[in-house]
This record gives structure tokens, sequence and C-alpha cells, in this order.
């Protein structure tokens, strides 16, 4: 048994990054979600109620990757889920004013939010929402009676958000699995220029699997989805034969992709059966997941009650600023959280100095504050896919002028007392990372070695019969590519882990090689690959 220890870099944690394909739309819908809400409470002089109708508006920034079907899915559970945490700290707020206790309850709600948003893979902004809500409620004045009225304002925003996330499919129906297959495409083709860069490979795998699960997940398999169906069966046949691959044919087609524009139509080869395997699969369900992640809810209770009860300690009057900065840096392992500290603290303390520039502006009246807060959630959305700490940037001052809706307040102590937090919520949060060990990954790479294995041997035997049935085969290829993708993601969140065996890196290349060496075969065997089919 011998311990690993993670890099913990500097170089590159802060590098920008190009901005996601659909920065704009998360930063459209929240303004489109706030500002109704706000504007409403402002001409009935009520922005002290601003905070409740926030708690519903800010669900519009989730799941603008998935299809129209899955997002409404997804959409009412974040919806209820943020409902459920306000009632929660509301509750809780209104039954004690002990701020040691506020902060326990604070701390077990953002464990069993970050647990569930990555069991459920809700995405990003994932959990730090939730728990920015929540934890600011603990130490908002509450009494019983108020917490019914105060609910129905978030729930009423709740359901403008979801319209608001629902709506552009009203003109683009097939969005999100057109930015899916296009996406799977421009990676295939990445790959096909670089056959040799193991990384590429991992890439363009993974992106056609989640191009698969847009489609699964999209609802009614009309014609516009089965020409995206043979589309991404375009970039697997990529995957095996890349010396045989146009990669600009396959970059045409995601080109064409774009807009409304009619879905390119490729030769509809009926040996690969795409969304039917697909559908045939048995998907793992969410709560099945939950077990493996018991080490990162034990980090986030532990580390945002300590980061809590530390900023109590130094007398700071918001606490929760302190374990929102805790909750904010877990990630899959010790290196990736490592690296959100770094940016979280160097956003924050930027955000702090824009906001002790923007402040006399915000102070003019209720509007200016209110037109300041939109500015600054769009910025953070349209930011923050560059890299973190840029989003932070824009993040840090909106928090500390939506304390100012119930009153302006003097600017330098709520400098300070940000600053402290921030500091305190990152030094203590990443203390409670390197504490709790999560001595479990080793296993699961071992377990999803196992996978791997079996289903390559399954695929293998398969691929070896004289009369293979398509079906029986095609779903042996799909077991096996998502257990590829599967493993690489399990030794990328290891890898960053600390004290803990060595990882079986040698066998997990080899099995990665070995896997996708029959994955190619087999995809060869079913589509009679050759030049013809990914060059023009």
């Amino acid at each position: 048994m011998s311990s690993a220890t993670p890099r913990l870099p500097l170089a590159g944690v802060l590098r920008l990054g190009r901005p996601s394909d659909i920065w704009f739309k998360p930063a459209l819908s929240v303004v489109v979600a706030v500002a109704p809400p706000n504007l409403t409470l402002l001409a009935l002089g009520r922005l002290d109620l601003a905070m409740y109708t926030m708690a519903g508006s800010l669900c519009a920034l989730y799941a603008h990757n998935r299809p129209y079907a899955a997002r409404a899915r997804a959409l009412a559970w974040v919806v209820l889920g943020m409902l459920t945490g306000l009632a929660v700290a509301l509750v809780a707020a209104s039954l004690t004013t002990s701020a040691v206790a506020l902060v326990t309850v604070g701390a077990l709600l953002a464990a069993a939010q970050k647990t569930l948003c990555d069991a459920a893979r809700t995405g990003p902004p994932g959990n730090v929402i939730f728990t920015f809500i929540s934890s600011a409620a603990l130490f908002a004045p509450q009494t019983l009676a108020q917490v019914p009225g105060h609910l129905a304002l978030a729930a009423t925003a709740g359901v403008w958000a979801w319209l608001i996330g629902m709506a552009p499919g009203l003109v683009r129906p097939h969005g999100p699995e057109r930015r899916a297959t296009a996406h799977a495409l421009r990676t295939a083709a990445a790959y096909a220029e670089k056959p040799d860069d193991p990384r590429a490979r991992a890439a363009a795998a993974a992106a056609v699997q989640a191009a698969w699960q847009a489609l699964l997940s999209a609802g009614a398999r009309t014609e516009p989805r089965r020409a995206l169906d043979r589309l991404v069966v375009r970039a697997e046949v990529a995957l095996a034969a890349p010396a045989d691959t146009d990669p600009e044919r396959l970059r045409a087609w995601a080109r064409d992709l774009r807009g409304n524009g009619p879905v390119p139509r490729t030769e509809d080869r009926g040996e690969l059966l795409g969304i039917d395997a697909e559908l045939s699969l048995e998907s793992v369900p969410w709560w099945r997941r939950l077990g493996p992640l018991a080490p990162l809810a034990l980090r986030t209770a532990l580390g945002c009650a300590l980061a809590g009860y530390a900023s109590l300690a130094f007398g700071v009057g918001r606490p929760y600023w302190a374990l929102v900065t805790a909750a904010s840096l877990y990630q899959a392992n010790l290196t990736l959280t490592w690296s959100r500290g770094v940016q979280r603290v160097v956003g924050n303390l930027a955000g702090v100095l824009l906001f002790a520039a923007v402040v006399p502006l915000a102070h003019l009246g209720p509007a200016a504050l209110v037109l300041c807060c939109l500015a600054f959630n769009f910025g953070a959305e349209a930011l923050i896919s560059r890299n973190y700490w840029l989003g932070s940037v824009c993040v840090t001052p909106m928090a500390l002028l939506i304390t100012e809706f119930a009153g302006f307040q003097e600017p330098g102590r709520l400098i300070t007392e940000r600053v402290v937090d921030t500091v305190v919520g990152a030094l203590v949060g990443f203390a409670a990372a390197i504490a709790v060990t999560d001595r479990r990954a080793g296993d699961r790479v071992e377990h999803a070695l196992g996978a791997v294995d079996r289903a390559r041997e399954r695929t293998a035997r398969l691929l070896a019969e004289p009369h293979q049935a398509p079906a029986a085969l095609e779903s042996a290829r799909r077991t096996l590519a998502a257990a590829l993708v599967e493993l690489r993601a399990t030794v990328d969140a290891a890898s960053g882990e600390w004290w803990q065996r060595a990882l079986p890196q040698e066998r997990v290349v080899l099995a990665e090689q070995a896997g996708h060496r029959t994955l190619a075969a087999t995809t060869r065997r079913l589509t009679g690959a050759t030049t013809e089919d990914v060059r023009p």
C-alpha cells in the first residue's frame, strides 16, 4: 500500500479558456428571470422581499444543455429542491437565533445539496446556488407565520424561471441535441487529426456518449432527431477509422447544425442501431451513485461547519459567506478542490474591489441598486465559462448588493467581512478536504477496470461468432463504450486524490487500448466502415 500525493498547481489555474458555445443563454435567461420580480417589488416598495424571489429566479441558470423534454423535468426538480432548502432554512431561522445552530443546519444542508446535485448530475452551477440561498435565508429575521408567504414568492418566481428556461424550445425545439451532436462531430474530427493522442480519443468518446444521452432524453423520435442519430453514427465511425476520416467534412456537418437549418443528410445504415440500442441499455438510477459520494458529503459538512464557526469566532456578522465559500470549493478530488479554492479567492478579492468602485452608483437609489445587480447577474454568467475566478469577479459584488435590498449599509464593513469570510472559508474548507480522504477511490478504479474487461470480453466473443445478431453486438458495443467513458472519468477523479494506494496506471492504459480496439473493430463490422463512409 503506497500513498499518492496529488499535485497542487498554480500555473494555469487562472488561465482563461474559450467561452462556452451558449454562454449568452444562461446570462440572458437569468436577467429575464430576475428582472420582472425585482422590478415589481421595487414598484411596490418591498425590495426587502427580493431574496425570496431571487431563490426562484436563479433556477433559470440550470439545464441549458439538456433537450427540452429532459429540461422540463430537470428544472421542475431544481425548483422543488430550491424550495425545499429554502423552507428548511426559513423554519430553522424562525425557531432559533443561535448562530452556532444555524451554521450547523447550513452545513448539513450544504452537504445534502452537494451530494444530491452530484448524484443527479445536475450540472453547472451545481449546488452553489442552492447553498447560497439557503445559507442566506438562515440568517434572515423570520417568523413561522411569514414562512408560507415567503415560500409562495419563491415558488412564483420559480415557475417564471421554468417558463424562461423552456421558452427557447418554441423557436428551436431541437437546439440542445443539435449542439451535442455538433460537439461529438468536432471532437471526433480532432481525434482523427491526432489518432495517437489518448486524451483526444477519450474526449471524443465522451462527447459521442453525451450526444447519445442527449438524443435518448430528447423525447419523440422525430425525423430531425433520426438525422442527428445518423450523424452521431458518423462520429463513431470516425473513432473506429480515424485514418480514413476527413475531419473537415465532420466539421462542416457540425457547422451546418447551427441555427434552424435542415440537419445534414447522411446514409442510413440500418446495421448500426443507434438510439434504439441506446434505449435498450439499462440506465443507472441516480440514487445508486450516492454511496461513492459519502467522502465528498462529509468533506462538505465538516468544511462548511468549521468555516462558519471560524467566521463567528472572528466576529463576522454574516458567517454564511464563509460557509458558502467552503461549499463552493469541493470538486471531484483534492487537486480540483485546490484549483477551485485559488480561483474563488482571487475572484472574490477582485470582486470586492469592483464592489468598492460601483457602490457609489448603486447607492444613488433602489432602482440603481436593482439595475447594478442585473448587470452583475449577466456578467457572472457571461464570464464564468471562461474561468471560475472571472465569473466570481461579478458574483461577489452582486452578492454584496443583494444584502442591501433591505437597506443601504456601510460599504467598508461589508468589504471587510467579505474578505475575512473568503479567506477563512477557503482555508478551513481546504483543510477539511485534506482531513477527509477518499480511500475508496482506488477501489472504484478497480471496479471500473473490471467492468471494462467484462464488457470487452463479451463484445469480443460476439465479434468472433460467425453469425452475429446485430442487435446483440450493438448492445454489447454500447455497454463497452459507456464502460470506457466511466473508467476514464473514475481514473481522472482518483488521480487527484491523496493518501491512497498507487493507481494501476499501466493496467488502465492497456484496458483502454484494448477496449478502444475492440470498439473500433465492432463499429467497422457493424457499419462496413470504409473510406466512403466518412469522406466526400
